[in-house]
């Protein structure tokens, strides 16, 4: 079964205070959507990658080397929009989406995801949680959850593709989904997880670009 990956890198990175989007910013002399493309690029399961841009983003946007790049589309105006629109661009029998923002998923996380999305139909690797995490109700702690049974969601998360447009045909497309997880289960299709690791952080916030630095620069 091939493989195409959708790489959703249209947002706006407000929350960085930068004059420019995260995806844009440079580490180690390489933007951070050239660092998360490369991974893709070389990970052996993927046949075909997808680029999501904001639509000003797009004449300007090079990376030659990255061959396995077929498609580039413009982003919708919110992130579940953006996937919408790149997964109507793929053909192929599984799909993986990942942050544009997430440039040190490895390679092995993305081909076990991958791997274990053929087996089951859908896919989502994750991260424990090491935080204790509260409840809270009004200005008071309500209760504490049970970590054990809790993942933090990363990408890719990876799906067959029927599956993955089912959820998007049925499904609220508003800024509410934040991840494509949530509307296959809506679906009611079981969703396997993978283990991942805590260093495939999103790019959110300054200290975020200063830690991807530091785990780049040991690469």
């Amino acid at each position: 079964m091939k493989t195409t990956a959708i790489i959703v890198a249209a947002g706006s990175g407000t929350r960085l205070n930068s004059d420019k989007p995260k995806q844009f910013l440079e580490i180690h002399g390489k933007t951070v959507i050239v660092h998360t493309l490369e991974r893709f690029q070389a990970a052996p399961s993927i046949d075909a990658i997808i680029l999501v841009l904001a639509e000003d983003q797009i004449v300007d946007f090079e990376a030659a080397h990255i061959t396995k790049l077929i498609k580039i589309v413009s982003g919708g105006s919110t992130r579940a929009e953006s996937v919408w629109n790149g997964l109507r661009s793929v053909d192929t029998e599984i799909v993986a989406v990942h942050d544009g923002a997430r440039p040190l998923v490895s390679v092995d996380e993305i081909e076990r995801t991958i791997e274990k999305a053929k087996q089951t139909g859908a896919a989502c690797l994750v991260a424990v949680v090491t935080d204790t995490i509260k409840t809270v109700r009004g200005d008071e702690i309500a209760a504490t959850l049970d970590r054990d049974k809790l993942r933090r969601a990363l990408t890719p998360q990876v799906f067959k593709t029927e599956v993955l447009r089912k959820a998007f045909e049925s499904g609220d497309l508003s800024s509410a989904v934040t991840d494509e997880c949530y509307l296959v289960e809506k679906l009611g299709h079981p969703i396997a997880f993978v283990e991942g690791s805590s260093r495939n952080i999103k790019i959110t916030h300054p200290e975020d670009l200063i830690l991807a630095e530091a785990f780049l620069k040991n690469i």
